[in-house]
């Protein structure tokens, strides 16, 4: 019998009972976390299944610990494995410094073509927040993860290319701008395909969680062919191959224009009091100032690269930081997908067994629930949470909690393995 994961010819993953998940371990605080969330895994899955399913872990290089030992950063044969065996997850690792791959990170993504960066944040009873109402927050964010600025097409001030590039743009497009020999030229690419692929993930995500909408975000009033054309393909997207399960702003728009604002509301309260999926938009930089005010507001929300970075990290922080935000890479096509914790290396920090390991654990709830295993990620959410409302923490937030226990690493495994 086959310990691999793969796709079915009809677009289902097929996970068998024992099988081989690739992992990195990471660089700097990476090990420590690693080691923690594993015996994490393990244990919820043991006691969910009684012994009948079980992940067999199988390391594979990456970082600094893959150039230590082969001389490359990203190894092929990692590579090679990771499309292999399908679903992956993966510490922090460091970015090379000089030249070669610009990230990691990256450079896995692309060359998986793992299109989704897909990051929930919810907040749990306890952990410190700068917000007042952190519970309101419960949003899981599609971030285009292949092309915007993040495609890694620019040019250095002053370089032979960059020079050439202005030029074009200034002679052959007539770019009415003052370039200059100390101006960096960057692209940005955003494609119809990439965009409808991105945001079709995420409606389908609200349709199989029953979640009452899908948010465009976007600064299409500015970047009117690549934020907007970006907007206008996500609506295609909802009004052509989700129509039945779907009621977009558009809709209601085209419906005011024809019949007035109240036959518009009326429509679209019965359409949303139906069960359909309100798809709308909203400029970038409100939605960021709407988050503090109101989070409630937003469920899954779709966004381009640069956008869903700045995004992410800013709800992380609501309910916590980064230290607790999962994160997951996926091509729904194909099935590929690289869970990972969201947070840096934090070198000086490394092999100290005081950091939290919760983005790991929670990447791994991610990854179990991805294969469908959803009784050992619900164990291990539940006791993660059990554990920090009992405030036995690691140093995070035992320097923002009263009257708190401060544990390492390991023993905040521990911690939750004991109430799984």
């Amino acid at each position: 019998m086959s310990n691999k994961i793969t796709m079915s010819s009809e677009g289902t993953l097929q996970v068998p009972d024992f099988p081989t998940i690739p992992f990195i371990i990471g660089d700097g605080i990476g090990p420590d976390l690693w080691h923690a969330a594993v015996r994490v895994f393990d244990q919820a899955v043991e006691k969910a299944y009684d012994g009948k399913r079980k992940i067999t872990w199988k390391e594979v290089l990456a970082g600094e610990k893959a150039f230590n030992e082969t001389g490359e950063w990203l190894p092929k044969d990692t590579l090679n494995v990771l499309k292999e065996y399908l679903v992956g997850i993966k510490g922090p690792l460091t970015t090379p410094v000089g030249g070669g791959i610009r990230s990691l990170n990256v450079a896995l993504r692309k060359d998986l073509d793992l299109y989704v960066c897909q990051r929930p944040t919810k907040w749990f009873v306890g952990v410190p927040s700068p917000v007042k109402h952190p519970e309101y927050v419960d949003m899981v964010i599609f971030r285009e993860n292949t092309e915007d600025i993040y495609a890694g097409i620019e040019f250095q001030a002053g370089t032979v290319e960059a020079n050439r590039f202005q030029d074009f743009l200034h002679d052959e497009l007539n770019i009415d701008y003052n370039f200059s020999a100390t101006t960096g030229v960057g692209v940005k690419l955003v494609s119809e395909e990439g965009s409808k692929r991105l945001v079709r993930a995420a409606i389908e995500h609200a349709i199989h969680h029953n979640l009452p909408s899908v948010t465009i975000v976007h600064k299409g009033n500015i970047m009117k062919f690549t934020e907007g054309a970006f907007k206008i393909w996500g609506y295609e997207v909802a009004e052509t191959e989700f129509a039945d399960k779907t009621y977009t702003w558009g809709q209601w728009e085209r419906t005011k224009a024809e019949k007035g604002a109240e036959v518009a509301n009326q429509e679209q309260k019965a359409a949303l009091d139906s069960g359909k999926i309100l798809i709308k938009d909203i400029i970038a930089d409100n939605f960021l100032q709407q988050i503090l005010l109101n989070p409630r507001d937003f469920s899954v929300v779709a966004t381009l690269n640069l956008n869903g970075d700045y995004i992410s990290d800013a709800l992380a922080a609501m309910v916590g930081g980064i230290g607790i935000a999962p994160g997951a890479n996926i091509n729904f096509k194909t099935g590929h997908a690289v869970f990972e914790a969201t947070h840096g290396t934090a070198p000086r920090f490394a092999n100290t067994n005081t950091m939290n390991p919760s983005s790991v654990i929670l990447s791994g709830v991610m990854l179990l629930e991805y294969l469908g295993w959803t009784e050992a990620a619900a164990a291990i959410v539940k006791a993660l949470g059990e554990t920090i409302i009992a405030k036995t923490v690691t140093v995070d937030f035992y320097n923002l909690m009263d009257d708190a226990t401060l544990v390492k690493t390991s023993e905040f495994a521990d911690r939750i393995i004991e109430k799984i």
